[in-house]
């Protein structure tokens, strides 16, 4: 079943020096980009990582390090690569968990700042461990009839699921052919990072998904114990996970700085409309003690007792302040 697209989706695969998203690099990456018309664009490129291959990740996609030594970096290539992602959903296997993680991790060590929040991502793993929990090669024998030659080489590995995808969606009619569905359908937590460190509850706010505040909300949690949005920044996330802490903490900055400018032009409105009575106040007097030669001081009492009231609440106002950045 061929798909029913609305926007280019780009099927990839990384072949990396290991596992590790954050220390880890990229040596091989293969995409193919489908665009709603049908047509495909399939292109792969070697990376050199510009550090050394470990023979138990060559042992398993068979680059090394001579494979390498004259190709270019992930920086050299960075700016082409996000233009190939642009405005497309993604996809691949286990992708969700690594291939989109590593990936965006190399954009941002590389300076190329890409947005992914508004695209949606089809996890072709996750589609098969719900339906028959399999691996790719099984999944590719299983889907399609046909052994995977050159597994673990990025572009067979591409290719495999982009069919297996289709071949699913051929088998089992509950799934619906719509990108949104699969993308929803093809993943474990609505993620709010790409690593699923943070994640959205059932009311869409933001909660950790990790440690000792797994389940609360990351607002509450950055009141109650500021010194944890700096251990996270100073530690071994990746870079989109503190990208997205930073925004929810400017968010509340933001929001205690609203609350503080409406509470002071509030106390700075009455404080004048206090002053405005007084100085009537005044006035009216002075023309009394003009005609009756007395000297009343009403007018001076209600300047004072209006900046009186104002100044306490002024001081009330910080107190609700405080408690609410606390």
């Amino acid at each position: 079943m061929e798909l029913n697209l609305r926007n280019p989706i780009v099927f990839f695969d990384l072949e990396t020096t290991g596992t590790n998203i954050l220390r880890d690099k990229i040596v091989e990456i293969s995409y193919i980009k489908v665009m709603p018309s049908g047509a495909e664009t399939e292109r792969t490129l070697r990376i050199n990582p510009g550090i050394p291959i470990p023979a138990e990740a060559t042992a398993v996609h068979h680059i090394t390090d001579e494979d390498v030594k004259e190709c270019p970096t992930f920086k050299q290539v960075a700016q082409d690569l996000a233009k190939v992602f642009l405005g497309c959903d993604i996809a691949g296997f286990n992708s969700n968990r690594f291939d989109v993680p590593l990936l965006m991790q190399e954009f941002s060590l590389a300076g190329v700042d890409i947005d992914l929040a508004r695209h949606k991502f089809i996890d072709v793993q996750n589609i098969f461990h719900k339906m028959e929990q399999r691996t790719l090669v099984a999944a590719y024998k299983f889907y399609c009839g046909k052994d995977l030659e050159e597994a673990h080489s990025a572009n067979a590995d591409t290719r495999a699921t982009y069919e297996v995808l289709k071949a699913q969606l051929d088998r089992y009619p509950s799934l619906k052919n719509d990108i949104a569905y699969l993308s929803e359908f093809s993943c474990h937590n609505k993620n709010a990072d790409l690593m699923g460190r943070i994640i959205f509850n059932n009311e869409d706010k933001e909660v950790f998904n990790f440690g000792k505040y797994k389940g609360e909300e990351v607002e509450k949690v950055f009141r109650r114990d500021p010194g944890y949005y700096s251990w996270m920044m100073q530690g071994e996330f990746a870079e989109n996970t503190k990208q997205v802490i930073t925004r929810i903490r400017m968010r509340m900055k933001s929001l205690y700085n609203h609350v503080k400018r409406q509470t002071y032009n509030s106390w700075h409105n009455r404080r004048n409309s206090c002053i405005q009575i007084g100085s009537a106040s005044a006035s009216d007097d002075k023309s009394r003690s003009r005609s009756t030669g007395s000297h009343d001081s009403v007018g001076k009492r209600v300047y004072h007792s209006c900046d009186s009231v104002g100044i306490k609440r002024q001081t009330g106002c910080k107190r609700v302040l405080h408690r609410q950045h606390r």
